[in-house]
This record gives structure tokens, sequence and C-alpha cells, in this order.
């Protein structure tokens, strides 16, 4: 049967295609994706496979049980888009300006759709039950993974398994780790309150860019200089706004930012270190300060167990795929919250285009389409091995 069902889902690509391009065109910001939800109700209208829309916001949650007995188990695909405006001229470029799929959530939602369709035959010969999950506003916290959890939907699933297509991998690889995978992901927002005047006589002033530049360089010196070397972190500063006019000493500046970290004490650390830093720089220099912080997501931190299965198994989905176990990397997910709560694991699939890729987020993102299949496949392979351990 799972051979049968495998070249099913190859049988599927070009239906993939379609979907992700339809998608990529009509992309939707987080928390705003209706249409995109409509849609993917009316996939499963159209299947006759039973599913739920507005779970949590936007999320829409099919299920589909099998005809033998096992474990219920939940795959997830996320599906917002990104305040990016498109730089590609392909056919299927962003319909909207200003949006676009920049990281691949399109190519998640075509692929979950598309092992849908491909198991639906195979329903009566199926152990255990499938749970679709689609998941609105993973890019911008508080996401949509905790309120779907909150709504009660998954309380009864076993373990949750995702994936996200990945161009720094090359396609036909499958990434993850037994352990911490994606770090937490926190922001922040400074601002500077000066005192403004003509840019011909600072010393009537208290000039906020100043001020504001002297903090880029000196929050740098918390990962570098505060934090013992073996802890992992990053702070980046991200945006930089102020002033009005070349002659004009700006009276406030804003920074905003944010921090990644595993372990919650070295992210306690760096809190308490900015504000150090923040308060000392603009008593030194008579000027006054907000400062906002707000705690995103947890990190990911696989179970190990069900890494293992992805590691092991993969290549029973297709021979030609290989596995690598990885170190972690910097970037978050909220598909934390569901680690927090039930086994799974998330992984890497691999979808560089060679020679010209683009990283994820830029406005010239783009993957290899071929990579739609390796999804689906090792979503369903998850599935398999944790039905078989």
């Amino acid at each position: 049967m799972w051979e049968s069902i495998f070249e099913a889902i190859d049988q599927q690509y070009a239906q993939m295609l379609e979907t992700r391009r339809h998608l990529h065109r009509n992309p939707e910001l987080s928390f705003k994706e209706t249409k995109t939800a409509g849609f993917i109700a009316d996939q499963y209208e159209r299947l006759g496979i039973p599913y739920q829309k507005e779970v949590g916001g936007n999320g829409v949650v099919a299920t589909l049980k099998g005809g033998k007995p096992g474990k219920k188990v939940a795959l997830r695909a996320d599906f917002d888009a990104l305040p990016i405006h498109e730089e590609n001229e392909t056919d299927y470029k962003s319909t909207v300006d200003g949006v676009m799929h920049a990281c691949g959530h399109d190519g998640h939602t075509a692929a979950l759709l598309g092992l849908a369709e491909a198991l639906l035959p195979y329903q009566e010969e199926l152990p255990g039950t499938v749970v679709f999950l689609h998941q609105h506003a993973e890019e911008y916290a508080p996401g949509g993974a905790k309120p779907i959890i909150e709504s009660g939907v998954l309380d009864d699933v076993d373990a949750v398994f995702g994936t996200h297509l990945w161009v720094d991998a090359p396609t036909g690889v499958i990434q993850t780790s037994k352990q911490e995978f994606m770090a937490g992901a926190d922001r922040f927002h400074i601002t500077i309150k000066g005192k403004g005047g003509h840019g011909a006589i600072p010393h009537q002033t208290k000039d906020a860019i100043v001020i504001a530049s002297q903090l880029v360089t000196s929050l740098q010196q918390i990962v570098s200089r505060r934090l013992d070397p073996l802890s992992t972190a990053v702070l980046t500063v991200g945006t930089f706004e102020a002033g009005d006019a070349f002659n004009v000493i700006a009276d406030s500046a804003k920074i905003t930012g944010t921090v990644r970290t595993f372990d919650p004490q070295v992210q306690d650390t760096i809190i308490k270190e900015m504000e150090k830093i923040i308060k000392g720089t603009c008593e030194g220099c008579g000027a006054d300060y907000d400062f906002d912080y707000y705690k995103g997501y947890p990190p990911v931190i696989n179970h190990k167990e069900e890494a293992e299965l992805i590691l092991q198994d993969a290549s029973k989905a297709d021979p030609s795929l290989k596995t690598e176990e990885i170190p972690p990397v910097m970037a978050g997910e909220d598909f934390a919250y569901y680690l927090e709560n039930k086994p799974g694991a998330f992984y890497f699939t691999g979808a560089q285009i060679p020679d010209h890729y683009y990283p994820h987020h830029h406005p010239k993102f783009d993957f290899d389409e071929a990579a739609l299949p390796h999804a689906a496949k090792t979503l369903l392979q998850a599935y398999r091995s944790y039905q078989e351990k």
C-alpha cells in the first residue's frame, strides 16, 4: 500500500504545481489569509474529507480516519505570506503589491493538499488517523500555532510532524536535529528621546542619532563580551529610523531588532543587559528612552525518537533522498508550540535552485518545485514510521 501511495504522490505533482502557483499569485499576510483559508477548505470539500474552518483564527484542520486501528498524527503546513514586494518575473509572480510568498509556505500548503488527495483512495487500508493541519500566521508573533492548540482540536492527537522547504539545502536532502533545531525568536523596540536643534549648533542639543549609534555598537557587546562563549545567541539591529533633514539634529531615534536564543536563562540575561546598556547610555547623554521587549516563539526542540524516524526512514519514501543531522539554525518557527505539547519533529526539505537561488525572505526568493513531492512523501513517511514504532 505505502509504495502505491508514494507513486500516487508523484502523480499529484502537476496538481501540486498548479496549487502552489495559484497561492503564489494570491498571497495574504498573517492573520488576513481569509481567501487562502477558503481555497484550502474548498479543496477538502471537493475531496469529501471532513474539515473545520476558522480554527484558532484562519486555520483549517481536516481529518482522514483510516480503516485500521492506529495513532492520530497531525501533519502541519503553514500558509501566510510576507510584506515583501516580489522582484521575480515569473508567470506566477505575486499579483498583490507589497506582498509575496517569500518563504515557501505556498509550497507547504500545496504539498499537504497533494498528500491528502493521494491518500484518499487508500483510506480503508490506512492505519490510524491523519490530521491535515493548515496553519495561518506563522510569520508574525503571536502566530497561529498557539491559538490552534488552545482551540482543543489537537487534544487527542498523538504526535505532530512538519517540514519547511529550505533553499539552503540541495533538493533531495532532508535535514533535521535530534534536539534543538531552531531558535527562540524575540523582537525589541527602542526609542531614544533626545533634544533636537540646528545642525550647526550641536552643543544645544541631545543628538538622538549619536546616542542611538552608540547603542547599536554597545548592544553587540552583550553576545561577544557578556555571555559565556559556549552560549548560543544572536542580537541583530534590523531598523534604525531618525531624522528628517540634512541640517537638523534629530530629537528622537527608533531602533528595532531581534534576539535569538535556545536557553531561557541566556534570554533573560540578554534582556537585563540590554536594559543596563540602554539606561546607562541615555543617562550619560541626558536623554530619555522607551524599551519594549517582546518574547516571541520559543525554540523548536525536536523529540529525539521522532527526529530519528525522519533521519532513519526518509529514504523509504523515496530512495533518492538523503538525510543529514545538522546543527541548530537561528531562524524561528512557531512549530515550537506543537512540540511543547506533543511528541514530534520538524525538518527541512531541501529545495535549492542550483546556481542562482536567493535566501528566504528575499524579494527574489523562489524554490525548486521538484521538492514538492519530497515534502509530501516524507510527511507521509513520518506518519507511517510513527504508526509502526
